[in-house]
């Protein structure tokens, strides 16, 4: 992952930097998204402040506006102050609930602005001018993939999802058609919403209505460290593993140290803010052409691997 973001800062700096079309203009780019509710969320606020700070020095014409909220009305209040008081030239946006802002975000758009999407997609299609996003259908199938391996004989899993959007269906959808016709049982599966309180409740209610569980699919690092909790405190962590994603420092250590109830873990990295950030800025800075998908390789972090995917920097 450093390699990847090292090479895109490297090629934008260079396409934004190299030619005699640098545009001359000042420009003002909006940056909003959700606070940091989790440790994902907290990455993501981290990157972006930091890319920002990183930018501000590289494009001295670049001005940038950062805000996070805690939910859809607060976003959606920063980003029409981003229109009609700062007269924003472009937006990076992780919209909270996706289906709550893509009006809001297609408002901005039809003034004119560039749209950068990252992550979670918006419900009318075509809205944004670049999404960036982690692999949320690699992710399902990694960890199916994985479920296959470990458990060839099949057996009984349970699921803690995220919140109700896309991005979790995507997830989940790639993950049950990896599992199709094995015989691997999934007893139940409830929304956890990507926390830590939510993944212990959920976990908890999992533990006391099924006694042969030999897999949890926490989906999420944050959900994972509240199951794990659930499991130990009901003294059941010999009876299954545990495998979450997005590749939290704390988790990619257990399964750096061969956790048997943490064995892997799978990428989806919250610096992909970061590279959004950047390809944004090259666009409206020096007009270097950025359009369309990026989506970055979601990856299984196994003990074998995990030396490559932990960060002392890192705040996730």
């Amino acid at each position: 992952m450093k390699l990847i973001k090292t090479l895109l800062a490297a090629t934008v700096l260079a396409g934004a930097l190299g030619g005699a079309a640098i545009a001359q203009d000042k420009v003002t780019i909006g940056v909003s998204v959700p606070a940091a509710d989790h440790g994902w969320t907290g990455g993501v606020n981290y990157f972006a402040q930091q890319t920002i700070d990183r930018l501000s020095k590289v494009y001295p014409d670049a001005t940038f506006v950062f805000a996070s909220a805690a939910d859809a009305p607060k976003q959606i209040a920063d980003i029409e102050d981003m229109v009609s008081t700062r007269n924003i030239d472009a937006l990076v946006i992780l919209p909270g609930d996706p289906d709550a802002m893509t009006s809001a975000i297609k408002q901005v758009k039809d003034a004119g602005k560039f749209v950068t999407v990252v992550d979670r997609q918006l419900s009318i299609d075509g809205v944004e001018d670049l999404y960036v996003a982690g692999d949320n259908p690699g992710l399902g199938t990694n960890t199916a993939n994985y479920f296959k391996e470990a458990m060839p004989d099949g057996g009984n899993i349970v699921v803690l999802r995220g919140l109700p959007i896309p991005i979790d269906q995507q997830r989940v959808d790639a993950f049950m058609a990896g599992i199709e016709g094995t015989n691997i049982k999934v007893l139940d599966d409830e929304f956890a919403n990507w926390n830590r309180d939510d993944g212990f409740k959920v976990m908890q209610d999992f533990l006391t209505r099924f006694p042969d569980i030999k897999g949890v699919w926490a989906q999420d690092d944050d959900t994972a460290v509240g199951a794990i909790e659930a499991i130990k405190q009901a003294g059941r962590e010999d009876e299954m593993f545990i495998v979450g994603g997005a590749g939290m420092q704390q988790m990619i250590q257990r399964v750096a140290d061969g956790d048997k109830l943490m064995p892997v873990d799978v990428s989806y990295n919250p610096a992909m803010i970061s590279t959004a950030i950047e390809l944004t800025t090259a666009h409206a800075v020096g007009g270097v052409p950025v359009s369309g998908r990026y989506i970055l390789e979601s990856t299984l972090i196994t003990q074998e691997n995990a030396s490559e995917f932990l960060d002392e920097e890192s705040p996730f």
